[in-house]
């Protein structure tokens, strides 16, 4: 169901945002993310001169080479277009993340390697969305079994959670919630909700 029908309203700026992961010949994973801002109406810029409308005005690139533990074993950022012509000059500190692990603190660490005025601000975002992806990815290969000749999704469960320990993903949204019967019918042991007959 889309949202509820809007107010009269003009369109003004639009953010593109696409992730995509692979997996590599040699065993690796690539994780690549491109980032787009454009305006609806043309406007002059002091670097670029006069950008048209529908011209990009941020146009980056990342691509994050990962092994199958979620640590960084290559980065790449490229800035095709911005708003000031030093900006892609940064993208080379993005290196930095190498032999970083996506997981808990990973924002705290690119924060810590990258941030301020170490790093691009739309860079650093599409990080989020990148390490997501690169969950969906790797995660989801993982668990694909082959059944009746079609891959199927639908165990949600890493190695870890099979020896018995408290799986990540309990809590950390509603249908993974330790209550729901998600979490009952996949992790019964730490299912805490009503039982049902």
């Amino acid at each position: 169901m889309p949202l509820s029908p809007a107010v009269a309203r003009d369109p003004l700026h639009v953010r593109e945002v696409i992730c995509n992961g692979y997996y590599r010949a040699d065993g690796l994973w690539d994780i690549e993310g491109h980032l787009k801002d454009l305006k609806t109406y043309g406007f002059e810029n002091e670097h670029r001169g006069h950008v048209e409308a529908g011209h990009p005005v941020h146009d980056m690139w990342i691509r994050l080479t990962l092994d199958d533990n979620f640590v960084v074993q290559a980065i790449e950022a490229v800035t095709d277009a911005s708003p000031y012509s030093i900006c892609s000059d940064i993208t080379v500190n993005f290196a930095r993340l190498k032999g970083a692990k996506i997981g808990p603190g990973w924002r705290r660490e690119v924060r810590n390697r990258i941030g301020g005025v170490h790093g691009c601000t739309h860079l650093v975002e599409l990080l989020a969305p990148l390490a997501t992806t690169a969950y969906q990815t790797i995660q989801s290969a993982h668990a694909r079994t082959l059944r009746g000749g079609r891959y199927v999704e639908d165990d949600p469960t890493e190695p870890e959670d099979r020896k018995g320990r408290r799986p990540r993903l309990i809590n950390s949204c509603h249908a993974f919630g330790e209550t729901s019967p998600v979490v009952a019918r996949y992790w019964p042991d730490h299912y805490t909700g009503a039982l049902r007959a």
